[in-house]
């Protein structure tokens, strides 16, 4: 039960942060997602230094990765806004939106997974 707390609260901080960057960061006028973009880019950076940090280290405790990876990360970054915001893009016809967001997405969120795990062997 502690563990299902950790995911929780994590996931509600990680939910949080990731509304308010939205309110910030997304343009309502022609509705450019950026805030969802960039939480998760940065939620990939994150999760990949994370792990890399964690997997280097005994003396970290496991609930540690639940409430960071598991509930933080998981609650800041979202899949169902982004194929939402794709669905939108479609259904406007604008396909290079499309194209450039999903691509954008995927490319910059591989790389941010790659680069949190080389930053966690620097710490």
């Amino acid at each position: 039960m502690k563990q299902a707390f950790l995911v929780f609260v994590g996931g509600g901080f990680g939910s949080v942060l990731r509304f308010l960057l939205g309110k910030w960061l997304n343009n309502v006028e022609n509705y450019i997602p950026y805030g969802t973009f960039l939480a998760n880019v940065l939620g990939s950076l994150l999760i990949g230094f994370i792990i890399g940090v964690l997997s280097k280290s005994s003396n970290i405790p496991a609930n540690q990765s639940l409430l960071l990876a598991s509930g933080f990360c998981g609650g800041f970054t979202t899949f169902s806004t982004f194929a939402y915001e794709n669905q939108l893009f479609l259904k406007n016809g604008d396909y290079s939106q499309f194209l450039f967001y999903t691509l954008g997405s995927l490319v910059f969120g591989f790389l941010a997974v790659f680069l949190g795990l080389y930053l966690s062997k620097l710490v």
